[in-house]
């Protein structure tokens, strides 16, 4: 499919348009009808939603409206167009899982973050694509910028819909690289947050790596959507969830970040690794000192804890997934499952608890090298994928940037500010656990010196 097919896509920032809404220069239903002609130009070829409800989405913008003209806005998302991952509840629409079990499923409830959205007014447009149960196998949507390329996975249709402009955010979640990696193919922004630091109530998500996150169109977008749902529903239980301001933290430049390279950099793209060194340098002339393994006894440190990130998450996943899996294959239907997902059931019934047990010790000495780093650095900057989406649709690419921050627990985001093939690529910043807004502070800093791609 030709990309010229197209328009070039644009993401479209709500938080921009708020001061338009306060003077009546614009309306949050005007700006709903331009992501709505966007899902008109783009959905034929993207595929970015299993399913959507217009005329709810168009009923809260009308509510919104009424509220930011009288200046008694509900918060920042009042009004905003938001996608949910079809991995997460909600009571007007099925929930599929992105699997042929689940078609037409419809739980008649809304997860606990979609909650705390509609209480702050913003207004659900649909549900996003997903691969199968948020893991391997994809669902046909098509990145925005290139229809032959994919968008990623397993956030397909979230980071596909808010490049496109049909959305301004959207749910995802991560437990590999399903947030990053799709943001990064996409050009738009993206943010696992710290373990714990959303409530994943209602989603059908529960491995101990993984995160509700959000794609947005910028930066200030994401912090609107997550506190909007940490202020009222907090984290995951035993969590408070992320903490901060309700606006965005203001930008902080880093004094000292650490460049990880990871073991993705032996399959990473010449292209790529010029366009992070160029990062770097530009983040250098700002007076900000880049330290890495060579450098520094810490990140070398960390570099090794992370290097069997990908094999150890893998395993910890598939122990994990044992359940539901199981009772899929016995009590449902196992030929409705994808040789991958009986692949994975067959992982797992060969493995034992003291195995697992293992597992999560490694993992747990990994975040403790990783977090000796916090005294000494600000955070860490790397890139958010080996390239450019890559052509076909079968495949969402390799994860292999982003599985150390899911494997440690730790905050991440990543900036559409480098390019390669001529397409978006993610420059990814990396935090300390539950020092989020600290993250979002050093990542404004970063965005505001190295720039759009």
């Amino acid at each position: 499919m030709p990309k010229d097919s197209l328009p070039a896509p644009q993401a479209r920032s709500y938080v921009a348009a708020t001061g338009a809404f306060r003077s009546g220069g614009d309306t949050p239903r005007d700006f709903l009808e331009r992501c709505i002609g966007d899902i008109d130009t783009f959905e034929p070829t993207v595929g970015a939603f299993v399913a959507t409800n217009l005329e709810a989405a168009r009923a809260a913008a009308d509510e919104a409206t009424a509220r930011w003209k009288a200046g008694k806005p509900l918060s920042a998302v009042d009004g905003m167009p938001v996608g949910v991952k079809d991995i997460m509840e909600t009571a007007d629409m099925p929930t599929e899982q992105g699997s042929p079990l689940f078609v037409g499923w419809k739980g008649a409830r809304d997860c606990a973050a979609v909650a705390a959205l509609r209480e702050a007014g913003a207004a659900i447009v649909g549900k996003t694509v997903t691969t199968e149960f948020a893991a391997t196998v994809a669902r046909g949507t098509r990145n925005p910028w290139d229809p032959s390329r994919t968008p990623g996975g397993s956030s397909s249709g979230s980071a596909a819909g808010v490049a496109a402009g049909m959305v301004t955010a959207a749910l995802g979640s991560q437990v590999i690289g399903s947030i990053i990696r799709p943001a990064s193919y996409c050009g738009v922004f993206g943010y696992k947050p710290s373990v714990g630091g959303i409530n994943r109530g209602g989603s059908f998500d529960g491995f101990s790596q993984s995160c509700t996150g959000v794609l947005a169109a910028t930066l200030a977008e994401i912090w609107a959507v997550t506190r909007a749902i940490t202020a009222s529903v907090g984290g995951d239980a035993g969590h408070p969830g992320v903490r901060g301001p309700m606006t965005l933290p203001d930008a902080k430049k880093p004094a000292r970040l650490a460049m990880l390279k990871t073991t993705g950099w032996d399959v990473a793209a010449e292209e790529a690794k010029a366009a992070l060194a160029g990062a770097c340098d530009a983040l250098r002339a700002a007076g900000i000192e880049i330290v890495d393994a060579r450098s520094h006894d810490g990140v070398a440190a960390a570099e090794a804890a992370i290097e069997d990130a990908t094999p150890l998450s893998r395993r910890i996943n598939a122990w994990e997934g044992h359940w539901p899996l199981n009772t899929y294959a016995r009590d449902m239907d196992r030929d409705g499952l994808s040789g991958e997902m009986r692949d994975r059931l067959a992982t797992a019934e060969a493995m034992t608890q003291s195995e697992y047990r293992d597992l999560t010790g490694r993992r747990d000495e990994s975040r403790k090298t990783y977090g000796k780093l916090s005294g000494d650095i600000d955070a860490c900057v790397t890139l958010s994928a080996p390239g450019a989406a890559p052509v076909g649709i079968g495949s969402t690419g390799n994860p292999i940037f982003t599985v150390p921050t899911s494997f440690l627990g730790i905050p991440t985001v990543t900036l559409p500010v480098l390019r390669a093939e001529g397409l978006p690529l993610g420059l990814q910043v990396i935090g300390f656990a539950d020092r989020d807004a600290e993250l979002f502070a050093a990542a404004g800093a970063i965005l505001s010196i190295c720039g759009r791609g």
